[in-house]
């Protein structure tokens, strides 16, 4: 790090299409730097990593917010000796009680600091918040436009109730812990298994098993043959299917899980897995 000669600073929960506007403003030898403030959700402590080929450096809120404006650019100084550039987005604020912005960021570093506008799409504003908020209501479609990729949860494989296999269809059961799930339903989604490079097409149920115990579940039936996962799985949400809902019976469960894999097949047949 002691080569960088630039840096973007921010929350970055989401690496979302405005995020990438100031990471394009970096240098070659470019770093992120990441405040960690404890509400990232979307891609909590290192997700963040797989949507940038610079490297990332985390600060943890706690420790700078008490800093005033000259002791926090002189703590970038001490981090970065060779810092010549600072990129950071048009609502920014830093030091003691936020109340620093770019504005004073340009009086107090006698580096360059490049401004990135608002980015929107579809002529609205694209913020971290406004994901969740769509995730929340169950707009897939919506929330990974404003990403610029599909919105992915990931974590441990755990065992579930153990009548799907018998009874309804075999399923991944995956407890992905620091990332906030969508709207609860049954989604098209893309489902890798361990280390593996590719994405099978699958059908996940986010939500509560209302129809049989009522206990909290993520998981995934893989629709191009049964597969054996040992570890970790990781879960891309393509689309929202229906919601969730109470059924009179397995029976009829099942038939509705039916219906969702083929409405899930339709969805994913032509995309690039």
């Amino acid at each position: 790090m002691k080569n960088c000669t630039s840096i973007a600073i921010g929350g970055f929960d989401g690496m979302h299409i405005g995020h990438q506007q100031l990471f394009n403003a970096l240098d070659k030898d470019g770093v992120v730097v990441v405040i960690e403030t404890g509400y990232a959700n979307l891609t909590p402590k290192k997700e963040r990593e797989h949507f940038s080929h610079f490297p990332l450096v985390y600060l943890e809120l706690e420790s700078i917010r008490h800093l005033s404006g000259e002791k926090f650019i002189a703590f970038l100084k001490e981090k970065f000796p060779k810092l010549k550039k600072i990129v950071v987005g048009y609502d920014f604020h830093f030091g003691k009680d936020r109340k620093y912005s770019h504005r004073e960021l340009k009086e107090l570093f006698d580096g360059e600091v490049i401004v990135v506008e608002e980015v929107c799409l579809h002529s609205d504003s694209v913020h971290s918040h406004k994901i969740r908020a769509k995730l929340q209501i169950g707009d897939i479609i919506g929330a990974n436009a404003f990403l610029g990729h599909n919105y992915t949860v990931k974590g441990d494989i755990v065992s579930g109730q153990g009548i799907g296999k018998k009874e309804l269809v075999a399923t991944i059961n995956i407890e992905a812990e620091g990332f906030l799930m969508p709207k609860e339903g049954v989604y098209a989604t893309l489902t890798r298994i361990d280390d593996e490079e590719h994405f099978h097409p699958s059908v996940s149920f986010v939500g509560h098993r209302v129809t049989t115990d009522g206990s909290f579940a993520l998981e995934s039936h893989i629709l191009d043959g049964e597969v054996s996962c040992k570890e970790r799985a990781s879960i891309s949400f393509v689309n929202f299917i229906r919601e969730n809902k109470k059924f009179a019976s397995l029976e009829e469960l099942k038939k509705a899980i039916k219906k969702d894999i083929l409405i899930a097949s339709k969805e994913l047949k032509f995309l690039q897995l």
